[in-house]
């Protein structure tokens, strides 16, 4: 009976190698491993994804100190008792999430800041979710969980000192800091 078999198998597969393919697709190519840097066909290198549309000018760290680049910009305001990114701030925003996707290793703190009206308890809370704010959408264009750290500053760190809707909009407000920022 394994005989019968056997010969049964043996006679299927000689069947299906002598049966020539419709296809018109030709035979793969078998990589030569010994060949010479530049012979053959070259491979496209792989670019990067740029969600924002923007150029970047400088790059690395560089451009997080370059004036003319949008990374050197690092705060967002907001209106009062309000957390939500502002639509004048997202391309902001997208340019240090693609900034943080591109250098793995970098990390970013987010510091939530607000005016000094209202307890030191509630602005502790507005002031995180507004850092929160920020770091939900770094991280939905691609910045990872552990790259971004969000904390509140309450009123401590005040931008201006004085008192009024126009020193009080400059404290309502997340700043984005890198490594030797903070």
């Amino acid at each position: 009976m394994r005989i019968i078999w056997t010969v049964l198998v043996a006679s299927i597969l000689t069947a299906c190698a002598g049966t020539q393919s419709t296809d018109s697709q030709p035979p793969a190519s078998v990589e030569d491993r010994g060949a010479k840097p530049g012979a053959g066909a070259q491979a496209a290198p792989i670019g990067s994804v740029d969600l924002t549309g923007r150029p970047v000018m400088a790059t690395g760290a560089a451009a997080l100190k370059d004036p003319n680049n949008i990374l050197s910009k690092r705060s967002l305001f907001y209106d009062f008792d309000k957390y939500d990114v502002k639509d004048e701030y997202k391309p902001l925003v997208e340019a240090h999430a693609k900034y943080l996707r591109e250098n793995g290793g970098t990390r970013m703190l987010i510091q939530g800041n607000t005016d000094e009206r209202g307890s030191r308890e509630y602005n502790i809370a507005l002031g995180q979710r507004r850092a929160e704010s920020v770091k939900r959408m770094l991280l939905l264009l691609g910045g990872r969980e552990d790259q971004i750290e969000a904390v509140s500053l309450g009123e401590e760190k005040p931008r201006a000192t004085a008192t009024g809707e126009e020193a009080w909009a400059l404290n309502r407000r997340s700043d984005m800091l890198y490594p030797g920022e903070y």
